[in-house]
């Protein structure tokens, strides 16, 4: 009896990685010298991962290198990501199923959070002791201290989302601050001020948009007996009059962030539209064996703030 298919995903899962790796790679071989180029074209017709985008390059790019050196200016350090990113990067230490993210082998994966590729690159930098004596860009990374980066990367997702602007790759802009705990939620507050401060100021100099209000949400994973929405509240007002800033208790649960989720609203003609989202994880924490460690992380659609602005949509 030839065995079934879930004893066969069984059997695959239990192979090594290089062992898998090998199986695939000869398997993907074998599947593409059966197709012929009209074939080809028709799975390409199909396929909705690997058409062009839709948005005007040139104009995006420009909006890239805009967003990237205003980010720097207020001290995130681009980066310049691989298109891959290690296989595991979001479902590992996040909430994120495998089956919404592009696999491919040699145990890699199709970028899908550019946040979660920047924790791995901080991990390593601590880890490896690299952050202490190599520069990354132009940037030295003293030991111990915070570190700001920051990129703009194309972003693939299986899963189909429906309306306007959805496609299934996308540019997002992302943030990434990382340190360690030092008591009173330091961290937490001058960070996450520091984050808010830099995405109000983008907002404003590059894309010439007022009117924005953030509101932050209260998630489990920090001692409820000292309330952190209540703090970084008073630390924001206190610091930073100008921001609008709101605190709500969520309205649904959230495993995702822990302690504080943030959205970043913007008015769109008679709507608003939520254009960044952002709070703090866990991942170096994971990543690192550390709960001392901190990381907050913020992502905003650039592709889709592009297309709203150039009438695409």
């Amino acid at each position: 009896m030839s065995p079934s298919l879930p004893d066969i995903i069984q059997r695959l899962s239990d192979l090594s990685g290089s062992e898998l790796n090998t199986l695939l790679l000869q398997v993907f071989d074998n599947q593409v010298n059966k197709i012929t180029p009209p074939q080809l074209l028709k799975l390409y017709q199909t396929n909705r991962f690997v058409h062009p985008s839709g948005s005007d390059m040139i104009g995006l790019l420009k909006l890239e290198a805009t967003t990237l050196e205003l980010l720097q200016t207020n001290g995130f350090q681009p980066i310049e990501l691989s298109p891959a990113a290690q296989l595991g990067s979001c479902a590992v230490v996040a909430t994120a199923s495998q089956k919404k993210i592009l696999s491919a082998t040699r145990n890699t994966e199709i970028t899908a959070d550019a946040t979660n590729a920047l924790a791995l690159h901080i991990a390593d930098l601590k880890s490896s002791g690299k952050a202490s004596n190599k520069a990354t860009g132009n940037q030295r990374l003293p030991a111990g201290e915070i570190y700001h980066f920051c990129t703009v990367h194309r972003h693939i997702r299986t899963q189909e989302l429906k309306g306007r602007g959805f496609t299934a790759h996308f540019k997002v802009g992302c943030l990434v601050s990382s340190g360690r705990d030092t008591g009173s939620y330091e961290f937490e507050c001058t960070q996450l001020l520091q984050h808010l401060r830099t995405l109000d100021h983008l907002f404003r100099n590059a894309y010439a948009i007022t009117n924005i209000r953030f509101k932050l949400q209260r998630r489990d994973g920090y001692d409820n007996r000292n309330p952190l929405l209540a703090r970084l509240l008073d630390h924001i007002h206190r610091h930073a009059p100008d921001l609008n800033v709101s605190g709500e208790e969520p309205a649904v649960a959230n495993n995702y962030y822990k302690g504080i989720q943030f959205k970043m609203i913007i008015p769109f003609h008679d709507n608003e539209i939520e254009i960044a989202d952002g709070g703090f994880v866990d991942w170096t924490q994971q990543l690192l064996g550390n709960k001392k460690e901190r990381l907050l992380i913020s992502g905003f659609g650039l592709e889709l703030l592009y297309k709203l602005q150039s009438g695409l949509l």
